[in-house]
């Protein structure tokens, strides 16, 4: 059995990553069996390398290597591509033909973007898988084959499978063997051993100086995400040895070559909102709204205490827990006194002593009862007063607002807010 560093060398691969060699070493161990083999990895991984070592390393490398590229057939025609078909089984069938699975009897046959496939030909590819029967387009005769069959794919099986666009029995016989290939942003020290041979082919291939980087250069193509991997990096080292001038190449020579290099690249969002979300959304919306009720609740009580006791400050400081959580707990330039908010502009600071008595305590619950019914059936008078008040301070004191505002017992920046509400 070979090693691992001769087939390297056989095949022309270049790296060391421990998860690369995992995978040739894979590759060696199932070759002499008939197992079919699932490749795995991103696109630009280098997938296609790995069912070439399986042929030959095995008993079938004097028999035929057929590599399909099974996205690239249209849906009408890869299954006449695959088994065959006779004469006139369909428009432009003029002659019967030989499908690959015929033609590589003996042998194997890669089939690349397995993923792609149709689902009626999965179901004629699990017969093959099954008991190597297939039948042509158009035909009713059942014939054999003997290939061995390894598949490669770029997609997330098992999401495919999820959405019905894959069988899950045929990945189960296509999987018995599955060997993943690294993608090359986790083979960073490959990367610079991949560019250096890629240059030195183009500087053979087009007769020039070979390229070479500097550190900053190689630091920024190790740094890079790659999501082409090497077929990606190999046409950077093509483009960079055909177009520069300079054979050392900076970093920001190289920059210039690489997509987004140097930039935070836009995360992937499922904006695909399921049943649940909208649910925990509403959820949250109704929270929202049973909070704000209470605070208006509160906020309501706090103006009955102020309009039943008579003292905007000794309310306030009764009531600061009330406050805070109405306002907040920060306190900044924008804070205004809660009690001047409450839309009531002349309330004296202190009242003159008031005996508990049965005729005074009637007087305050009328007077609070007059107020609460103004509240409820003349809003648009004490809208009318407020602005009557204004006006006269502002009068009195010549317009100056300071002297209306201590008068009208609010700030002189709750006035101003006022008058320019008002338009005065």
């Amino acid at each position: 059995m070979e090693s691992i560093q001769a087939i390297k060398q056989r095949f022309g691969i270049i790296g060391n990553d421990p998860k690369l060699n995992r995978a040739i070493e894979k590759a060696i161990q199932v070759s002499p069996t008939d197992i079919s083999v699932l490749v795995t990895g991103e696109s630009g991984v280098g997938k296609e390398s790995i069912p070439k070592i399986i042929h030959q390393l095995s008993h079938r490398k004097h028999g035929k290597y057929i590599a399909v590229n099974c996205g690239a057939i249209p849906e009408g025609t890869i299954d006449s591509e695959l088994f065959g078909h006779e004469k006139g089984a369909f428009t432009g069938a003029t002659a019967t033909r030989s499908g690959y699975f015929e033609v590589a009897d003996g042998g194997t046959i890669f089939l690349d973007e397995v993923g792609e496939l149709p689902l009626t030909t999965q179901v004629r590819l699990l017969r093959v898988l099954e008991n190597g029967e297939f039948i042509k387009v158009g035909s009713s005769k059942v014939q054999k084959t003997d290939v061995r069959i390894v598949a490669a794919t770029n997609v997330n099986m098992f999401e495919a499978i999820k959405k019905e666009k894959f069988r899950e029995d045929l990945y189960y016989r296509l999987s018995t063997i599955e060997i993943n290939l690294p993608a090359l942003r986790e083979r960073k020290e490959d990367i610079h051993l991949l560019f250096r041979k890629f240059a030195s082919d183009f500087a053979i291939k087009y007769k020039m100086p070979t390229v070479k980087l500097v550190d900053e250069a190689v630091n920024l193509l190790i740094k890079y995400r790659w999501n082409g991997n090497i077929r990606q990096l190999r046409n950077v080292a093509e483009q960079v040895s055909v177009l520069e001038h300079n054979r050392t190449i900076s970093a920001v020579t190289i920059q210039n070559y690489l997509p987004n290099a140097g930039r935070n690249l836009p995360a992937v969002v499922n904006t695909t909102k399921s049943e649940s979300d909208f649910s925990s959304e509403r959820e949250i919306l109704y929270k929202v709204l049973f909070d704000m009720k209470a605070d208006l609740n509160d906020l309501k009580k706090l103006t009955m205490e102020l309009m039943k006791n008579g003292s905007a400050k000794e309310v306030q400081k009764e009531n600061e827990h009330l406050i805070e959580k109405i306002y907040g707990d920060n306190k900044d330039d924008d804070y205004e006194d809660p009690i001047e908010e409450l839309g009531v502009l002349a309330i004296p600071e202190h009242t003159d002593n008031i005996d508990n008595t049965d005729q005074n305590s009637t007087e305050i619950e009328d007077k609070y009862h007059f107020a609460e019914e103004i509240e409820e059936e003349e809003t648009l008078s004490l809208h009318d007063k407020e602005l009557e008040l204004i006006k006269k301070s502002l009068d009195r004191h010549s317009g100056k607002r300071k002297l209306a505002a201590s008068e009208l017992g609010i700030s002189e920046r709750t006035l101003y807010r006022k008058i320019k509400q008002y338009d005065l």
